[in-house]
């Protein structure tokens, strides 16, 4: 087995008290095309096989991964803020939601200096691997304006690759310097964003996204119709940032739900498994 696949004992087992399971409330999931995944590990701790939504003809299927307050909130400065807890963070967030996925899609925004989206749960790293599936998923980058960090750990890692999804004006800025860096990809947006996604597929094998924030590109992916569903995680807890819905648009889309899950906690996160109408 290559080194980067070994794993050893999961470092969020029951003795540690950190990672609490989920248990199924509602479970509508033959109403959808979805497709369910798991090993022994994660369905004991997910209660059973998370879904995946089939792909659209030509285009990447793309999930949005939040987490909100209970008074419906996703902003703020230190996203553990938000109440989630172990249990969303590397079950849900850093663990089953992007499993499966070829890259995780975030705006610029949304990615500090040390962030470098990838899977560290030894038993989700194992599945990853059964999928067939390189052990990094690709970064992938939003950005119009190019006001964002180049030495950030997520642009300095050559072995991994990175998309990044560029306006005229971050072309213009930061051109020069992506080319000098052979692991970055730049593919321009002004042509619109179904027909940059459909080159992500085409071109670059990326038919799997796993979105992870912030608002405003989902926002903008919900608006092009892009998205399929969302993994929605409410905490138990009200505060964030006031008036910061997981989206910002004018039209809210319908949602259906698929499954419905609540941790076996004290005060408990609930996750919900939604499509996107």
């Amino acid at each position: 087995m290559p080194a980067h696949w070994r794993w050893s004992r999961s470092r969020l087992q029951k003795g540690d008290g950190r990672l609490q399971k989920l248990r199924t409330l509602e479970d509508c999931s033959d109403r959808f095309p979805v497709t369910g995944i798991g090993n022994a590990w994660s369905r004991e701790y997910y209660d059973g096989p998370f879904y995946l939504v089939a792909a659209p003809s030509g285009r990447p299927a793309i999930s949005l991964v939040f987490v909100q307050t209970r008074d419906g909130n996703t902003g703020a400065s230190n996203p553990e803020d938000l109440g989630g807890g172990p249990t969303d963070k590397h079950l849900i967030y850093e663990g089953l939601s992007r499993v499966a996925a070829d890259g995780v899609l975030a705006g610029a925004s949304s990615v500090g200096r040390s962030v470098f989206f990838t899977i560290s749960e030894p038993q989700l790293v194992a599945l990853r691997r059964d999928l067939g599936l390189p052990r990094h998923l690709a970064q992938i980058v939003m950005s119009n304006d190019g006001n964002f960090d180049l030495s950030a750990r997520i642009f300095t890692t050559p072995d991994v690759p990175v998309f990044l999804l560029a306006g005229n004006q971050c072309i213009a800025k930061v051109g020069a310097d992506v080319r000098r860096r052979p692991w970055i990809t730049m593919i321009a947006i002004g042509g619109g964003l179904p027909g940059t996604f459909k080159r992500l597929r085409d071109e670059h094998g990326i038919g799997r996204i796993s979105a992870v924030g912030g608002r405003v590109t989902a926002t903008s992916l919900v608006d092009a119709g892009l998205v399929q569903d969302i993994y929605l995680t409410t905490s138990p807890i009200e505060g964030g940032e006031p008036d910061t819905p997981w989206y910002v648009g004018k039209r809210a889309p319908k949602l259906d739900l698929i499954v419905s899950k609540r941790e076996l906690a004290p005060s408990p996160i609930v996750f919900e498994h939604l499509m996107i109408g």
